[in-house]
């Protein structure tokens, strides 16, 4: 989110990607850009979205990058996962499954519209619609109602959620179908934004041109090269900007945008790649940054392919122990990742160490464990991956430790950006595994298995399916309290390695950094730079 604001693969509900796509500039090929842009105006590395923007449409970490600057739902996390209320004045509840939500009086949207209930629910009526074919639309399926609009098959029955419910102007109720004790964590999603009524004139045109109520306002989009966004001066929010605007940059290589933040031509970059890690602390001095942050990096194999389906456990527990990921860390990582010994990385409710040797190189008994599971079929299989992201040398070296180990052939599928490898999942296109990359939406364990291994969830790319899986997950869901909703999840946590819907391999750290021209560079929650933040000298 991150989602991801994860986006994610999100904030969403969000992907890592560790760098953008084609760059903007003067065109030489090598990502250089003339200056930095319009005076005031700050420039990171994030590139082209997969998906028009729209919030319920977006969950990868590049639209989300702009999602963020241009929306803003009612609320969102601390640094240190805290609840901070943005566009709500409060959300409470009594019992779990009717939930109050009060908005601050006075928002508006950047074409003058004030922000109200009807702004939430109608837009929220329309993310759910199955007509409207919303990537994130799941992400209402606690909704009363939602089945009326969004049913498995057919034509809605509805165009509206029961649940929802305007009690004046800037209060509504959220009627959920069970109690869920952390349902208020879900709402720091982008996904939940409000939309104006311009929107439902021509959401098409729209999703080119957005209109918020974010931070910023749109200014231009030059596809493949550049997004542009102005500080709205009227935002009445706690990030409200600091700086005169921010220039999303492409970039084809994560190489060029730090060749560009060295010569000054890049104010920021989110992840610096393989090759200059060992010198960026040294090459960026106070500007480098190297913390912590709520995401996880898997290999989860499709299980809808030849190679994957109907796969034994064993098998992939085997190629989990045969990843040597101490060593891959510390040598073609240069430190920057810690390996995972869970499904859910530090820094969200719930993060527990798994008691099992399953994510413990051995390769002894990982060659065990693949032969009592009845092997690779062909012994052989693949691990898609965007090549702008600085992953090539690290799935090939997962690859060499694995075939090391278990004599079992691994071989990279390298999709030249990270728009082509998400369109590859969405359309069932794995031949093998790919590249997981999970930051938190929320700050709950929950969010690292409902929203990735759960049957109906839309990430879940690996169309990973178990019904004892999706019963605990159902019933941790409908736990009394948040404390043992975190329990129970942590319960399903430990279930899954008897099932391996994906092989953990690490928990990321940021490694990026800012130029000179800049001032207050933080990282929040999610592993994102706070554009909003930032000043300029």
């Amino acid at each position: 989110m991150r989602g991801a604001k994860s986006a994610k693969w999100v904030a969403g509900a969000i992907v890592v990607a560790l760098a953008a796509t084609a760059c903007g500039g003067d065109g030489d090929g090598e990502g250089k850009s003339k200056g930095s842009g319009p005076a005031g105006y700050v420039s990171i590395d994030v590139g082209e979205p997969q998906k028009p923007l729209i919030p319920a449409d977006t969950n990868e970490t590049l639209g989300s990058y702009v999602i963020q600057a241009l929306f803003t739902q009612l609320l969102d996390f601390d640094s240190k996962g805290e609840i901070v209320y943005t566009n709500a004045e409060s959300v409470t509840t009594k019992d779990s499954k009717t939930w109050t939500v009060k908005l601050k009086k006075g928002w508006k949207f950047h074409n003058g519209e004030e922000v109200t209930s009807k702004s939430y629910i109608d837009a929220w009526n329309w993310y759910a619609n199955i007509k409207n074919k919303q990537q994130n639309s799941f992400w209402f399926q606690d909704i009363k109602g939602y089945d009326d609009v969004h049913p498995e098959k057919g034509e809605p029955k509805a165009d509206t959620m029961s649940g929802l419910k305007a009690v004046d102007d800037h209060t509504f109720t959220i009627e959920l179908k069970y109690t869920m004790p952390y349902f208020n964590y879900k709402l720091g999603y982008t996904t939940w934004a409000p939309l104006p009524k311009a929107f439902y004139d021509d959401p098409k045109a729209f999703g080119q041109k957005p209109v918020g109520n974010g931070p910023y306002k749109f200014e231009k989009w030059d596809h493949k090269k550049l997004i542009q966004v102005k500080a709205w001066d009227e935002y009445q929010g706690p990030n409200k900007a600091k700086n005169k605007g921010v220039l999303f940059k492409n970039y084809t290589t994560v190489e060029a945008a730090y060749k560009d933040l060295v010569s000054g031509n890049l104010d920021m970059i989110r992840q610096v790649g393989p090759t200059d890690l060992p010198k960026y602390k040294q090459d960026l001095g106070d500007g480098a940054i190297d913390q912590p942050y709520a995401a996880i990096q898997t290999l989860t194999p499709a299980f809808y392919s030849k190679t994957f389906k109907d796969i034994d456990p064993k098998v992939l527990q085997g190629l989990s122990m045969a990843i040597d990921r101490d060593t891959i860390t510390k040598t073609v990582l240069n430190n920057t990742r810690v390996p995972a010994k869970g499904f859910t990385p530090p820094g969200v409710k719930g993060y527990q160490n798994l008691d099992t040797d399953v994510f413990t190189y051995n390769p002894a008994k990982a060659k065990q464990l693949i032969k009592e599971g009845g092997g690779v079929p062909g012994n052989k299989f693949t691990v898609q991956y965007n090549a702008d992201g600085g992953h090539k040398e690290w799935v090939t070296a997962v690859c060499e430790s694995i075939r090391k180990a278990t004599g079992v052939d691994c071989v990279g599928d390298p999709k030249p950006d990270f728009a082509t490898d998400l369109e590859a999942r969405d359309n069932d296109q794995v031949k093998g595994m790919y590249r997981g990359g999970w930051v938190a939406d929320y700050p709950v364990n929950a969010n690292f298995m409902k929203e990735l291994y759960h049957t109906t969830a839309e990430a879940n790319n690996g169309r990973f399916s178990n019904k004892e899986i999706d019963s605990l997950m159902n019933k941790a869901d409908n736990a009394k309290s948040l404390d043992e909703s975190v329990k129970a999840f942590q319960e399903v946590e430990k279930k899954l390695v008897d099932y391996m819907p994906a092989i953990p391999l690490w928990y990321y750290r940021i490694n990026g950094g800012h130029g000179k021209n800049v001032d207050n560079v933080n990282v929040d929650f999610h592993g994102d730079l706070e554009v909003w933040g930032v000043t300029t000298k």
